[in-house]
């Protein structure tokens, strides 16, 4: 009965994590407390689940590529990787990409590529932004600290009192998998959208909300004798009036006090709204807000704002920044946009203050496109210090000379020493929220494990594939890790995948490295919906993305990562008998 109410727990768990109303960070801290309450875990188990030694050695490794991010290497390197051919500039990224995604923060890769890429003319955005997400995906799959999933992995595997995964154990398969999938994306890129690249960033369309303030002059005159009819640029798409919608809205429409007016238009062209009196913009009178400098801001996925609404944060004060539109790819907002809910890859428009390049919550928060906003780099000198410092510890863990654990913390104490990072910086940026998600999932794994939970999906397992054997078993424990991973972010998927993939391994009777390596493989095999994955939704705006562009482009490479994989892996880490 235990086991079948803590499955029953894990759906909810998958259904609420799908939904997205509330972060996975609350959602995996509510169900590891609320498994201690309900005696499937004790107290030494949830406070161990936090203290992991390979969690440690994640929350670390992050911490110490806020320094390797800040090199000028890569950004130097952009240039020379577009030029030439289209299909070649397009494989000499994802090469690049994925050999640094092997080494830095896949997230941080992408970013610094991203302003870069956005900002030259010669080849479209759009057609080398999605290939730049799967080739730091790719990247990633290739070494122990290439993405935080396989260190996810690592800290269950450590936890189990199974070996380690080495730094270099996933490039076995990860490598084929990587080359292979570049060549399909080089093919299947030619479906990606081709947005005019000499046409302006500033022609994608963004939504605006307005509000008629109390005594303005608009009030109480039509649409069109307020010249909101003909506005250069700009369209107005509806009105909200004491909760009833207005659309399409006619030119003899008269407007009244509070009336909320929705826009869509070009972000140039925003401006022209400035000189008109008695309107406010997100609660700011528009000629204040409108006549400052512009800027766009993509909404990380680290970001305090997802799951918030405007009304929600005191924007001006946390920011120094006013928002003046929102754009969410190509899809239509409606409503009143104070009140929709942010999300990660959301693309603001924000008029900015004097103050808001020096505000230290910008990193954590946004993505900056464009070359108004450029945090400070790191001299050559500092670049060599950082890259080689981070080399040596990488190739000391690979040789067995020392752990990653202490080569980092020996690493990290240089960084503070010399300022490449600050304690400020530190507890500004520091993953509280990837610490309580991995935590508390380690603390449901073994609430799993100690119900039964995952033992009874393991039986269910090897009845259902008792005729194809364990090979069978491997490959469904693959196809249900791609599957949550898609659903959810990649990280919950290893935690929710991991403890079923060992208790099949131990149903089975064999070597259980096999599973959780697919465990690790599968759940970097986000190539098909944006949402599960945070690269994607990085670039999902700027290259003018929809859902069917990933779809398009991803399917063939999910198919081949996927036919590799299992290919490759009970080749590379056998399937034998205990």
């Amino acid at each position: 009965m235990a086991a079948a109410l803590t499955l029953l727990s894990v759906v909810v768990l998958l259904g609420l994590l799908v939904h997205g109303r509330l972060s996975a960070a609350v959602l995996f801290s509510l169900w590891a407390a609320g498994y201690f309450l309900f005696g499937l875990i004790d107290e030494k188990a949830l406070l161990s689940s936090y203290a992991n030694p390979a969690l440690a050695t994640l929350i670390l490794l992050l911490l110490v590529s806020l320094a390797l991010e800040r090199s000028v290497l890569l950004e130097r390197m952009t240039n020379r990787l577009l030029s030439g051919r289209e299909s070649m500039a397009n494989i000499k990224l994802m090469g690049v990409a994925s050999v640094f995604s092997a080494f830095l923060n896949n997230t941080a890769v992408v970013g610094i590529l991203l302003g870069a890429i956005s900002r030259q003319k010669r080849i479209p955005a759009s057609r080398l932004l999605i290939p730049l997400s799967y080739a730091s995906i790719l990247g990633g799959i290739t070494t122990l600290v290439g993405t935080s999933t396989n260190l996810v992995v690592n800290s269950f595997a450590v936890g189990n009192q199974l070996a380690p995964i080495g730094m270099f154990q996933l490039a076995w398969v990860g490598v084929p998998v990587a080359l292979a999938c570049i060549v399909v994306i080089s093919i299947s890129a030619r479906w990606l959208p081709r947005h005019n690249a000499d046409a302006d960033e500033s022609n994608q369309p963004y939504f605006l909300e307005a509000r008629v303030s109390q005594a303005s002059p608009l009030a109480g005159r039509s649409i069109e004798a307020n010249g909101l009819r003909h506005l250069n640029g700009l369209f107005l798409l509806e009105i909200e009036r004491a909760g009833r919608m207005i659309a399409p809205v006619g030119p003899e429409e008269v407007l009244e006090e509070d009336d909320v007016l929705l826009f869509t238009g070009e972000v140039t062209k925003f401006q022209a709204l400035q000189h008109i009196r008695g309107m406010e913009v997100f609660g700011t009178r528009s000629d204040a807000l409108l006549n400052a400098n512009l800027v766009e801001a993509i909404v990380t996925s680290e970001s305090e704002l997802t799951n918030k609404t405007l009304r929600d944060v005191d924007f001006r004060t946390m920011f120094d920044a006013g928002v003046v539109g929102i754009r969410r790819g190509d899809k239509r907002l409606q409503g009143q946009l104070g009140r929709v809910q942010l999300k990660a890859g959301d693309c603001l428009l924000l008029a900015i203050g004097a103050d808001f390049a020096q505000r230290r919550n910008i990193d954590r928060n946004f993505h900056v496109l464009g070359d108004s906003l450029v945090r400070p780099r790191l001299d050559g000198r500092q670049s060599a210090l950082a890259l080689g410092g981070f080399g040596l510890v990488i190739a000391s863990s690979a040789m067995g000379l020392m752990g990653l654990l202490p080569g980092l913390m020996i690493l990290m104490g240089v960084f503070l020493a010399t300022k490449l990072l600050t304690l400020a910086e530190l507890r500004r940026r520091f993953p509280f929220e990837l610490l309580m998600v991995i935590g508390s999932a380690l603390a449901l794994a073994k609430g799993l494990e100690n119900s039964g939970g995952a033992q009874l999906v393991a039986n269910a397992m090897r009845d259902a594939f008792e005729g194809y054997g364990v090979y069978g078993a491997l490959v469904g424990v693959y196809l249900l890790t791609l599957v949550l991973t898609e659903l959810v972010t990649n990280n919950a998927a290893a935690a929710l995948a991991f403890p079923i993939a060992l208790a099949t391994a131990r149903a089975f009777g064999v070597d259980p490295t096999a599973f959780v390596m697919v465990v690790a493989y599968g759940a970097s095999a986000c190539f098909l919906l944006p949402f599960g994955y945070q690269t994607h939704l990085m670039v999902m705006a700027p290259g003018r993305y929809r859902t069917t562009d990933f779809l398009k482009t991803g399917l063939p490479v999910s198919v081949t990562y996927s036919v590799v994989v299992l290919a490759l892996t009970p080749w590379f880490f056998p399937l034998t008998t205990l």
